[in-house]
């Protein structure tokens, strides 16, 4: 397994949307596991393949955080949210393309989502809490949407400002 390097926004391919995985063979499950190895490293709790440059609808994601808990590692090919509750909850969004900023973000507090496993098998799940606000938000990668375009304008070009300096100077070092 390797660790990928992560793109930074603002980068053209965080916008455009994920084109649908048509066969699951080895060189996705071996995507996979590279994504989960780079999400675990990063660290964070959701990965969508855009933001690695892989334009594929896959995403990974493990939103255990207790101590001593099992880890839960899922892979979702061509997910897709099927219902989403009318209850909203807020949570203080991050993402690793958008390094140490920060913002609330309103979303459906339950959602129904299929996908296809690492095997091509057709998968279904009713996600609350932190699961679904992370699932919600690595399907909305696929999409070509970020957090921060739920923000205000302000808010969102004063994020990208700070991504923009902080891509120069990575790049100098």
């Amino acid at each position: 397994m390797s660790i990928l390097p992560i793109l930074i926004h603002p980068d053209p391919r965080l916008k455009k949307v994920a084109e649908p995985v048509t066969d699951v063979n080895d060189r996705l499950r071996k995507l996979a596991d590279d994504m989960l190895e780079t999400m675990y490293d990063a660290p964070g709790i959701g990965l969508a393949a855009p933001q690695i440059g892989v334009m594929e609808r896959i995403i990974v994601m493990d939103c255990v955080k207790e101590e001593g808990e099992e880890p839960r590692p899922l892979v979702l090919i061509n997910p897709e949210i099927t219902w989403a509750s009318e209850d909203l909850s807020t949570y203080e969004e991050g993402c690793l393309s958008i390094p140490e900023q920060y913002a609330e973000v309103d979303r459906p507090a339950e959602v129904e989502v299929t996908w296809l496993d690492r095997d091509g098998a057709q998968q279904s799940e009713h996600f609350k809490g932190l699961w679904a606000t992370c699932v919600q938000h690595e399907i909305d990668h696929l999409d070509g949407k970020l957090f921060i375009d739920y923000l205000k304008p302000l808010k969102r070009q004063m994020i990208t400002r700070k991504m923009q300096k902080l891509k120069r100077e990575r790049a100098r070092s």
